[in-house]
């Protein structure tokens, strides 16, 4: 979109004002005082992520090279998932976590891929770290991690954080989610501050309900885990209901009488 291709020219232009190892100190901190009023002073300029929008690509440096994000998405279901700093504790710990959980994310034919505000060398000696820990349950970190040192894709994603800043004042990443189908939309977005770390489980068992609901008419309640009971989408008729599920479904009386809450078993078992 065009507001997508002016925010990532304009971050660009606020990157080489404030990452060019010749500018002075004063003149770093204006620009960082002008991303932080751009970004977050009433009117931002950063592509407003929808659910249901094809998500902004983009190309960067990465712990496995150089990648252009829809060709990496390349048909399908992604996990982008950034952090606010290298070498901290929370994030050291989250990375370790996707890193054990690598294997259930391949088995849900999902590509993940991490990002921060630091360059790919960070990163790298970073890495050494994160495998060091019981977080990472004996596993090497397989996916990317994207450099974005100049916020350009922060700023498309919207992934800035208005509180965290660096040591330039300039605003850090937040622990951002976000779940993308293969035709390049979004699926889920989820934010969490600097102070809580994620739940990577908890992001499994959404894809687990995103792939479930995409194929079949239903709804997945209050902490449904795949394999559970699921509810029929209000859209389908009893009738149409009965014929689209074999086993049928048991509708739940409620003192209003209205029979809304219907269970059914889960279709893809």
């Amino acid at each position: 979109p065009a507001g997508a291709k002016k925010s990532h020219t304009r971050a660009i232009s606020e990157r080489k004002k404030v990452a060019s190892p010749m500018g002075s100190s004063s003149s770093r901190n204006v620009a960082a005082r002008g991303i932080g009023k751009r970004l977050f002073g009433g009117k931002s300029d950063a592509f407003a992520l929808r659910l249901g929008v094809t998500v902004p690509d983009f190309q960067a440096d990465t712990t496995a090279g150089n990648i252009k994000w829809h060709d990496y998405i390349d048909g399908s279901w992604a996990v982008l998932f950034s952090h606010p700093a290298d070498f901290t504790p929370v994030c050291t710990t989250e990375l370790g976590s996707v890193a054990s959980l690598q294997s259930e994310f391949d088995k849900r034919g999902v590509k993940v891929a991490a990002l921060s505000c630091n360059d790919s060398e960070s990163h790298k000696a970073w890495v050494k770290d994160i495998e060091a820990l019981d977080y990472c349950g004996k596993a090497k970190v397989q996916y990317p991690i994207i450099s974005d040192a100049g916020r350009d894709i922060a700023t498309l994603y919207g992934m800035l954080d208005p509180v965290e800043k660096d040591n330039e004042g300039l605003p850090m990443t937040c622990r951002a989610v976000f779940v993308i189908k293969p035709d390049k939309t979004l699926a889920l977005s989820i934010l969490y501050p600097a102070t809580t770390g994620r739940n990577f489980n908890e992001v499994l068992r959404t894809i687990d309900s995103l792939q479930l609901t995409a194929k079949h008419s239903v709804a997945t309640p209050a902490d449904w885990t795949s394999g559970k009971d699921c509810m029929v989408v209000p859209s389908l008729s009893d009738d149409e209901a009965n014929k689209k599920f074999k086993f049928g479904f048991k509708k739940l009386e409620v003192p209003s009488g209205k029979g809304y809450i219907r269970l059914t078993k889960d279709p893809s078992r």
